[in-house]
């Protein structure tokens, strides 16, 4: 056969070489140690959570040491590819602090553009250089081209399917037409020349020269070391259309952009092999490999599943509409990621997820559980920390899209506002009631009297004359000027006069003696003013209100009981 004469007859638009090719990619020049990484989605949809897993293990690892990050669009798959996903993608990424040095931006009109030395960054852009690839496998005798029609392959899955009867006469008949169908790997140049005469199109397929009964040593990053059968498969490297498969095109596009680390799922390993081998026919170096444990999910039944893209937390669109901050979000991806983060964060509660030293040994092995409890628990510790003034922008910007009432409530006096949110802010302990933005509503609506309803009931086994008597008394003694020591000192009377403890240890000692307690007198002030049980303190809570405000809540409740 002569090789150099079918590459010809198949690609004779390609007169570029390899060299050619390597000479518009030199090395990157970088310091030693400086990892070069990518993230490299199919613009099929929403990013996904898992998506953020991947991502952000590359932006760390590439920052941490110097090197670069850079997005890389695979879009050879033009009917998967949804209209605007690329730019909503680099959007919401940048929103949960993932930032490339290079590859595929936007630029100031919202398009896609390229930033760096590497591209096209688009792989729909980059068909010529896999080409001449393709071109030179050919010429070395490691692809060949098949002509199989559309007609015979989807004969070919057809029996493949009814294969999986497990039938023994259909799968002698089975292998006798797959082996008849696939006799474009024997061919004579005559017949190859004769093909393209008649437009037939080919696919061009790797020659496998593994055998699935020897193993590979390999060490993967995450999972340790491994054995894999070699590859004996000729799977498919250019489509029948000219367009690369996945395996061809990241091989062609790790090398030339200079990737030192892939890091992806670990539903690729089964295609690990197939990578092996295509880097060594094409003579690159092998990049090190990251097989990320996937995402899990508890469903109704307790069972572990995977979290799917249908699952409530899959579209990293859905956090922004439940008032997730993304900071929250992104401390939580790295106590999934590695398992010391937390020990380090208590110790270094003042600094940001990013100063967090990530390391590859800490990442899980097996897969990762999603959990919203979690989540939401991470998020209360980063809403704590924030200031008054923090918490006042993001909730405002977040209510201005989802919650318009609120927004017009608590942006028409902002001082007003972030006095609110600063109750219990700031010391070593600050209140914890915001997980989500969603939440503040129901923290802040008793200040608005547009919002003001009374939500919860008094207990049943409190005397409603008790109750009445002890917002008359509160009503005749509230003095606004007064300071938390002697507003509390008043309520303290109130309980004495009822017949309710002021000192909590008496009551502890001997509750039979008394109705209740001076929390109690409290509970039975809160409910009036607030509408709730539970609220922040109640003497902050009353200076911001204002004396008219409080007494008329007062007044209306004693009306009701």
């Amino acid at each position: 056969m002569d090789y150099n004469y079918l590459a010809e007859l198949l690609f004779p638009q390609i007169i570029d070489c390899p060299s050619d090719v390597e000479a518009k990619y030199p090395p990157r020049q970088l310091p030693e140690g400086a990892k070069v990484t990518r993230f490299a989605p199919s613009p099929t949809g929403f990013v996904h959570f898992g998506g953020l897993f991947p991502s952000t293990v590359g932006e760390r690892l590439a920052h941490q040491s110097g090197g670069v990050f850079y997005l890389r669009i695979e879009d050879t798959d033009a009917k998967r590819e949804v209209e605007g996903a690329a730019e909503g993608l680099i959007k919401t990424l940048a929103k949960y602090g993932i930032h490339f040095d290079e590859g595929a931006v936007l630029d100031d009109s919202g398009k896609i553009s390229d930033k760096g030395a590497y591209g096209p960054y688009k792989q729909s852009l980059r068909g010529h250089i896999y080409q001449v690839y393709a071109k030179q496998l050919v010429r070395e005798g490691k692809a060949y081209p098949c002509f199989t029609t559309e007609e015979e392959l989807d004969e070919l899955q057809a029996i493949n399917k009814k294969e999986e009867i497990k039938n023994t006469d259909w799968q002698a008949e089975a292998e006798a037409k797959r082996a008849a169908m696939l006799a474009g790997r024997i061919f004579t140049i005559e017949e190859v020349e004769e093909h393209l005469k008649a437009g037939h199109p080919f696919v061009l397929r790797i020659l496998a020269n593994g055998d699935s009964e020897r193993k590979i040593k390999f060490t993967d990053l995450v999972k340790g070391a491994l054995e894999i059968p070699e590859n004996d498969e000729d799977f498919v490297l250019l489509k029948s259309d000219g367009i690369p498969t996945y395996h061809f095109a990241h091989a062609i596009d790790d090398h030339l952009m200079g990737t030192t680390h892939v890091i992806r799922g670990e539903e690729w390993l089964p295609s690990l092999a197939k990578h092996i081998q295509l880097f060594s026919y094409l003579g690159f170096k092998l990049p090190k490999y990251m097989h990320i444990a996937q995402i899990m999910r508890i469903d109704e039944n307790g069972n572990k599943k995977k979290l799917s893209k249908r699952d409530m937390g899959a579209n990293m669109d859905d956090y922004t509409s439940m008032g997730y901050c993304p900071e929250a979000v992104c401390e939580y991806v790295m106590t999934l990621l590695n398992s010391n983060y937390e020990e380090w964060h208590m110790q270094n509660a003042d600094k940001p997820y990013t100063s967090f030293p990530f390391n590859i040994k800490k990442m899980s092995i097996s897969g990762c559980l999603f959990d919203f409890a979690k989540l939401n628990d991470v998020s209360k510790n980063v809403i704590s920390r924030m200031t008054a003034d923090e918490v006042y922008e993001l909730s405002s910007n977040w209510a201005k899209e989802f919650d318009p009432e609120l927004y017009n409530q608590i942006s028409k006096n902002p001082e007003y506002t972030k006095s609110i949110f600063a109750i219990g802010r700031g010391g070593k302990k600050p209140r914890k009631d915001l997980s989500v933005w969603k939440d503040v509503r129901e923290y802040v609506d008793f200040f608005f009297d547009d919002l003001f309803e009374i939500k919860d009931n008094y207990p049943e086994n409190f005397s409603r004359t008790d109750i009445k008597l002890t917002l008359e008394e509160f009503a005749k003694e509230f003095d606004i000027n007064d300071d938390s020591n002697t507003w509390f000192e008043k309520i303290k009377d109130i309980a004495d006069m009822l017949g309710f403890a002021s000192d909590m240890k008496a009551y502890k000692q001997n509750p039979e003696s008394y109705k209740g307690n001076v929390s109690d007198i409290s509970m039975f002030i809160r409910l009036a003013v607030t509408g709730k049980l539970n609220s922040p303190d109640m003497y902050s809570v009353m200076q911001i209100l204002g004396y008219d405000r409080v007494i008329n809540r007062v007044n209306e409740m004693i009306k009701v009981l």
